[in-house]
C-alpha cells in the first residue's frame, strides 16, 4: 500500500490484504516472493476451481486478497501478458482492455508518487528464473472475464486514470447483465464499487444514479445478496454526496436488505450512512449507536474510514451533551485530522461562544469538505447552554447585559429570551427578573434538612439485607460438611438399632 491513509469506501475493502513490500532478507533461506504476473494467474485458476465447486465466497475472497497485495507493482507489460493468456483472442473484453492498458503504460504515476514501472529494482518483480512458466490457458469463463476486468481497473484507478476506468467500468457492467450466476457476485459488486468511484472522482455521480437503482432492483429480483447490500450503500453515498437525506431514508426504509450481511466492510458502511441521516434527521442517540458499532467494526487498517466515522461520532456526541476524552483526540493516526473538531470541543466544555466562533469560522472550509458543517451550526446552542449553566453556578444574582457579554451574543433581548427558554427546558434553574433585567438563580437547597438522605440510606440498608437473605437461601452444603456428617451418623445409629432388636428377637425364639 501506499503512504497514504484509504480515503474511500473501495479502499476499506482492500486494505486487508496489502501492506508495504518488505526488503529481501535471507535469500538463502527465504524464496523468492511470486510475480504478480504469478498471483493473477493463481487467481484465475482459484476461480475456475470455485465456479467447480459452486462457491462464492471463500476462494473468491482469497482471490481478492491476492490481487490486493500486488495492485501496486503490477506493470502495464504485465497486466497485457495477463489479459493476452487468461481471454481468449476472439473475445471482445480481451481487445478492449489490452488497447486500454497500452494507453496508459508504464509511464504513469502510481498513487504514491513513484513511477509504476520499478520491475529491476523490486524483487518482487524480478524476472522469472531458469525454469520457465507454462503458458496460461484462456478460458471463456464469464468469472475470469469479470476478474480481468477488475484487475484492469484497480491498475487504472492506481494511476488515476479515472476516464478510461470509468469506460471500462461501463463496459463491464453491460457484460454482467447477460449473465445471472452466483458465482459472479462477488465481482460483479466489487466492479459496481469501481463504478461508483470512477464517476465519483471525475464529478458525475449523479448520472449513474438511475443505473444503480436499476442494478439494485435485478439484484434483489435475482437475489444476489451480495450486490444488493453493495449496490444499496453506493445508492446511499449517491445521495448524500448531494444532501439527499430526505430521499436516502426513503431508499432505505423501502429496500430489501438480507438478514445477516454477507460482507462486514459493507456492513460498516450502512451503519455509517445511517447514522449520517439519523444524525441529520435530528435524532442523535440512534446516530450514536451506528456510528460506534461502525467505528468497532471497521478493521483497523481503514484509516480513512475510521476518520470519517470518528468525525461524526465526535460531533453526534457534543449534540448529545457529551464531551469526548481527550485521548480520542490524541491517537498518532488521527491527531491532525481531528485538530478542528478538537477546538470545537474544547469550546463546547467551556461554554465560550467566542471561542467556539472563532474554531468554526478558522476551519468551515474543512468542516464543508467533511460535510459536517450542518452539525456545528447546531453546536452553536449547546455552547450557549453550556456557557448559560457555568454563570448560573457561579452567580447568584447578574444582570442580564453582563450574561450577553460573558456568553458574546449582541443583544440584551436575545440573551433575555435563550435564558427563558433555557429555565423552561430545566437546563438551568432561576427566575428571571423582566424589570429589572436580571437572572437570579435558585440557591441549592440544604439537601440534609430533608428526608432524602434518611431514604437513600434506608435503600442500601434494604439491598443489603436482600442480598444476605438471598445468599442465605442459596447455601448448599458441599461434600463432607456438617448436615451431611449429620446424616449419616443418625443413618448408622438407625441402622445399629435395627440390628440389636432383631438380635433380641431372635434370642425370644431360642428361648
Amino acid at each position: 500500500m501506499g503512504k497514504e491513509a484509504p480515503k474511500d469506501d473501495v479502499a476499506m475493502a482492500e486494505a486487508e490484504g496489502a501492506g508495504p513490500a518488505k526488503p529481501e532478507q535471507q535469500e538463502d533461506k527465504q524464496p523468492a516472493a511470486p510475480s504478480p504476473l504469478a498471483v493473477l494467474r493463481s487467481g484465475v485458476t482459484l476461480i475456475k476451481k470455485a465456479v467447480e465447486q459452486k462457491e462464492t465466497r471463500t476462494l473468491f475472497g482469497r482471490v481478492l486478497r491476492q490481487t490486493a497485495a500486488v495492485r501496486r507493482h503490477l506493470t502495464a507489460a504485465e497486466l497485457t501478458t495477463f489479459l493476452e493468456g487468461a481471454l481468449p483472442t476472439s473475445s471482445p473484453a480481451a481487445a478492449q482492455l489490452v488497447e486500454v492498458v497500452k494507453q496508459v503504460g508504464d509511464t504513469a504515476m502510481d498513487a504514491d508518487g513513484a513511477p509504476a514501472a520499478n520491475g529491476a529494482a523490486n524483487g518482487a518483480e524480478a524476472p522469472a528464473p531458469a525454469a520457465p512458466e507454462p503458458p496460461a490457458v484462456p478460458s471463456n469463463l464469464p468469472e475470469v472475464e469479470a476478474y480481468a476486468y477488475l484487475v484492469t481497473l484497480m491498475f487504472l484507478v492506481d494511476r488515476k486514470q479515472y476516464q478510461l476506468a470509468q469506460g471500462v467500468a461501463g463496459s463491464a457492467v453491460e457484460r454482467l447483465a447477460a449473465h445471472n450466476r452466483r458465482t459472479l457476485d462477488v465481482l460483479a459488486a466489487r466492479i459496481y464499487s469501481y463504478l461508483s468511484l470512477t464517476h465519483e472522482r471525475c464529478g458525475s455521480l449523479a448520472a449513474i444514479r438511475s443505473a444503480l437503482l436499476g442494478l439494485h432492483r435485478t439484484a434483489v429480483l435475482r437475489h444476489d445478496e451480495v450486490g444488493a447490500e453493495t449496490l444499496l450503500n453506493l445508492l446511499l453515498r449517491n445521495y448524500l454526496h448531494y444532501n439527499l437525506y430526505d430521499q436516502a431514508e426513503r431508499l432505505r426504509a423501502k429496500a430489501q436488505r438480507p438478514e445477516a450481511s454477507r460482507s462486514m466492510q459493507q456492513a460498516c458502511r450502512y451503519l455509517y450512512y445511517l447514522g449520517r441521516i439519523r444524525a441529520v434527521q435530528l435524532e442523535y442517540s440512534e446516530a450514536k449507536d451506528c456510528l460506534q458499532q461502525a467505528a468497532r467494526k471497521a478493521p483497523s487498517s481503514a484509516v480513512g474510514f475510521r476518520m470519517a466515522v470518528q468525525k461524526w461520532l465526535v460531533l453526534v456526541r457534543l449534540l448529545l451533551g457529551e464531551v469526548p476524552d481527550r485521548t480520542e483526540f490524541t491517537s498518532p493516526d488521527m491527531a491532525a485530522p481531528l485538530g478542528p473538531y478538537f477546538d470545537v470541543a474544547a469550546a463546547v466544555r467551556s461554554g465560550d461562544l467566542n471561542a467556539f466562533s472563532t474554531a468554526a469560522a478558522a476551519h468551515a472550509a474543512t468542516f464543508r469538505a467533511d460535510r459536517t458543517h450542518n452539525l456545528i451550526v447546531r453546536l452553536r446552542h449547546n455552547v450557549i447552554r453550556a456557557g448559560l449553566r457555568r454563570i448560573s453556578l457561579a452567580y447568584s444574582r447578574i444582570p442580564l447585559a453582563d450574561v450577553a457579554a460573558k456568553l458574546g451574543l449582541a443583544s440584551v433581548q436575545d440573551t433575555e429570551s435563550i435564558v427563558a427558554k433555557a429555565i423552561r427546558d430545566g437546563g438551568i434553574e432561576g427566575v428571571l427578573n423582566h424589570e429589572a433585567g436580571t437572572l437570579e438563580s435558585a440557591r441549592p437547597a440544604d439537601i440534609y434538612s430533608t428526608d432524602e438522605p434518611a431514604a437513600a440510606f434506608h435503600a442500601r440498608i434494604a439491598f443489603c439485607m436482600d442480598v444476605h437473605n438471598e445468599a442465605i437461601k442459596a447455601m448448599r452444603y458441599g461434600e463432607g460438611g456438617g448436615a451431611t456428617k449429620e446424616f449419616e451418623d443418625a443413618t448408622a445409629l438407625r441402622e445399629k438399632q435395627e440390628q440389636e432388636l432383631q438380635a433380641a428377637l431372635e434370642e425370644d425364639d431360642d428361648f
